[in-house]
């Protein structure tokens, strides 16, 4: 059994964050992820024929969040913004889509109370067309179900993004998963270790002592254990935790379902000013260019309950979304346009289990509760216990990690010093 002052679990952006805080503070850390990367849900491809990168995870830099920016920025990574014009298409033209009129809904959320979006647009009486397209909106940016999703965590999501600038948008130039490749070597330089392909099966714990059990077995023995698992890993125990923690606020949460296709082709047929593409059309129903970047490359995404109209296999969903783009724009040559085509399925990720988490009606302060620290023993990171309201983010995933690093430099300044109880396990 191989003993470390503190175990970090996953190396997602929130380990990363975490293992290196604590690395360079001086703890020995041993950070270990179950797949042979890290980066969690980034997850960069670089095709021939497009010299923008492709992201089949987390794509855009949501507004101007300093301390993610600020990681960019020490990466050497550049960001450009998202410009271009938001076109709709009503299955027969292209129009204005009346999306002002949806954003207007959202920003008309209730102060107090807590129900579903579908139980607020039933009792807020709007127009057919409005509900419909402000609930579709809804479900696909957040990957949620309206049904669930909570208006209180909307508002504050809503109120989140007023304060980084969140309507504007930004991607890294130079692809997402070296924003992770450079916070890991810099974990490895402070004298952390990182092991990759280390999947944790148990995980089992009393105050001040935490066994960490890896497939085929092998232990590590910890002082204090930083989880940053995904809110669908922990929902569906994939990861034993005896005794078990924080089961009530896991159960509250919810992870969204989201499916994605970026289309790589030989030339642009769109307008160049493009830059979201809102349709009717089943399944893929947003598109989305890489605009100002002449990248010719549309990713197409569906999310919430409507994610099930996505084929589950890989052809078939190319196929229909080739078809449904050239009816949108009288097209009957993209099949030979097309160069690649890249996906990946987040849900049947074994690692993910999901897209993104969010906060039904009820659940707002689920997410605080996860933050909170299990007897100085067990620390919870990812975008899921971000208490910012910027779920479903990098730089919540970020801030998670750096909240719970510095949770376990606090313990340990009150005189909880993992050092002193590690070495027995040393010996």
């Amino acid at each position: 059994m191989e003993a470390a002052e503190i175990v970090v679990i996953g190396a997602g952006i929130a380990g990363l964050a975490a293992g290196r805080k604590l690395a360079e503070a001086g703890c020995r850390v041993i950070l270990v992820e179950a797949r042979e990367r890290v980066g969690g849900r980034l997850l960069t491809v670089r095709p021939p024929g497009s010299a923008l990168p492709v992201e089949l995870g987390a794509e855009f830099v949501h507004g101007r969040p300093p301390e993610l920016l600020a990681l960019l920025e020490e990466a050497g990574l550049s960001i450009f913004e998202r410009e271009g014009e938001l076109l709709c298409h009503d299955g027969t033209q292209f129009t204005d889509g009346g999306m002002d009129e949806s954003f207007e809904v959202l920003d008309a959320l209730p102060e107090e109370g807590d129900r579903s979006f579908d139980a607020f647009l039933q009792e807020a009486k709007l127009p057919e067309a409005i509900a419909e397209r402000t609930q579709q909106y809804v479900e696909g940016f957040n990957a949620a179900d309206a049904g669930r999703i909570g208006t209180a965590s909307l508002r504050r999501q809503q109120e989140a993004e007023e304060e980084i600038e969140g309507d504007r948008g930004f991607r890294v130039r130079e692809g997402y998963d070296r924003l992770a490749e450079f916070v890991a070597e810099r974990f490895e330089a402070a004298g952390g270790e990182l092991r990759l392909s280390s999947p944790v099966e148990e995980i089992i714990w009393q105050q001040g002592e935490v066994h960490v059990r890896l497939r085929g077995g092998e232990e590590l023995w910890a002082a204090k254990v930083v989880l940053t698992l995904p809110l669908g890993v922990l929902q569906a125990g994939a990861v034993r935790i005896v005794p078990e923690v924080k089961t009530e606020a896991i159960s509250a949460m919810a992870m969204g379902a989201a499916a994605r296709l970026t289309l790589v082709f030989s030339e642009r047929f769109w307008e160049p000013e493009m830059s979201f593409l809102i349709t009717e059309e089943k399944p893929l129903r947003v598109w989305w260019s890489a605009s100002p970047d002449d990248a010719p490359c549309l990713t197409g995404w569906v999310g919430g309950p409507r994610t099930l109209e996505a084929p589950a296999d890989d052809m078939a969903l190319v196929l229909a979304a080739l078809e449904s783009l050239g009816r949108v724009f009288g097209r009957d040559d993209l099949e030979g346009l097309l160069v690649s085509a890249h996906r990946h399925d987040w849900l049947a990720d074994a690692w993910s289990r999901g897209a993104y988490s969010y906060a039904p009606a009820g659940a707002l302060g689920a997410s605080a509760v996860m933050a909170e620290p299990v007897e100085d023993t067990l620390y919870f990171a990812g975008e899921h216990t971000d208490t910012t309201g910027h779920w479903g983010t990098v730089h919540g995933a970020l801030r998670s990690g750096l909240r719970a690093a510095a949770q376990v430099l606090g313990s340990c300044a009150q005189g909880d010093s993992p050092s002193a109880s590690a070495s027995v396990g040393r010996d």
